[in-house]
């Protein structure tokens, strides 16, 4: 199995929201969540979990602080009632300045299809396709990180077949969307993906087959 740490690397440029809440303990070593709000070219702002360790945060995580995070886009298994959920979070393995110059927003992923590509048409022609991407991690890990692919894209990715090894490059994006429960209320919640710009099907004897916006 593949433990390369490049095959799950995101960086972020942004400004926390809220103060960090504590998460959880490893070996004595305490880790927070919280949410950092990356500009699009558009102007809007997505915003986005991360999970950064004690040491790590010093005193530069506060509300309103700008900065500049490294690190891999997570996924684990959060049990709500009777059900498990997939969450999703930027680990962070780094933190440095904040850089006006920089993309703010740099994902790059290479993974595993994992489940049946969906691929669609919103009702205004637009073609879209939800990956599921299987990436190794260490310690027999795996993060399983859904990804949304637009356009010639979107065809070429609906047709990956399940087990179909991939290299992604694109960004990090959040985005609301309502959920009626059970009781027929509507709640609004957020998902977390990777809006992919470029993919790519890794062929380990020949040069990789690519496909560009």
């Amino acid at each position: 199995m593949n433990t390369n740490l490049s095959n799950n690397s995101v960086t972020l440029s942004g400004r926390v929201t809220g103060e960090p809440t504590f998460s959880h303990e490893v070996f004595g070593e305490k880790f927070y969540e919280a949410s950092l709000a990356v500009k699009r070219l558009s102007g809007m702002e997505d915003v986005l979990p991360v999970s950064v360790s004690e040491h790590l945060m010093g005193d530069r995580f506060h509300d309103g602080a700008e900065m500049c995070v490294k690190g891999q886009f997570r996924s684990y298994n959060k049990v709500v009632g009777e059900h498990s959920k997939l969450m999703l979070t930027v680990f962070v393995r780094d933190v440095c300045d904040y850089d006006e110059a920089e993309n703010p927003n740099v994902m790059e992923l290479s993974g595993y299809v994992c489940k049946q590509p969906v691929y669609r048409t919103t009702p205004f022609n637009r073609e879209i396709c939800d990956l599921l991407i299987a990436v190794n991690r260490q310690y027999n890990k795996s993060d399983y990180i859904p990804c949304i692919v637009w356009g010639r894209n979107a065809r070429f990715a609906g047709n990956l077949p399940v087990g179909e090894h991939v290299s992604i490059s694109g960004r990090v994006q959040s985005r609301n969307y309502n959920k009626k429960l059970s009781d027929d209320t509507v709640v609004t919640r957020t998902a977390y993906e990777v809006s992919v710009s470029k993919i790519t099907v890794v062929d380990e004897e020949q040069s990789p087959l690519e496909v560009l916006m």
